[in-house]
């Protein structure tokens, strides 16, 4: 897998070279920042971002240099397969349920502050009208 990355970075490194592009050029017309840049030419990318991250730079640095992302793909299916491994941090949708029926109890007393509020702000009315400030 690291040469297949290799590989396919100096096909990358080759094309930007032969049209006479510093790495910086590429980072202002496609706003992929240098860093990653350079990682996908020296095939080491997989260390910096997610399969995600890795396939949209990788085809947006394919479209500006005119490579056809659908060959690269099919040539080097490995660097571009998504792990199948689950993600410690697991709230989804399916947890919201969960989380908010876990705080059920904690209405009555948020009931309560709001209601001395009311109170509070009710008594401080009334004193300024007694006192003659409103």
């Amino acid at each position: 897998m690291v040469i297949d990355a290799k590989k396919m970075g100096a096909i990358f490194r080759t094309r930007r070279e032969e049209r006479n592009l510093s790495l910086k050029e590429v980072e202002s017309s496609t706003s992929i920042r240098t860093t990653y840049l350079q990682a996908i030419e020296e095939g080491s990318i997989d260390k910096l971002l997610s399969t995600v991250y890795m396939y949209g730079f990788t085809r947006q640095y394919a479209l500006y240099l005119n490579l056809d992302m659908e060959k690269i793909v099919k040539e080097y299916p490995e660097l571009f397969k998504l792990p199948k491994e689950t993600p410690e941090f697991a709230y989804g949708i399916g947890t919201l349920e969960s989380r908010s029926s876990m705080h059920r109890g904690q209405r009555l007393p948020k009931m309560l502050w709001v209601g001395v509020g009311v109170v509070l702000l009710l008594l401080l009315f009334w004193l300024g009208k007694a006192l003659g400030v409103l």
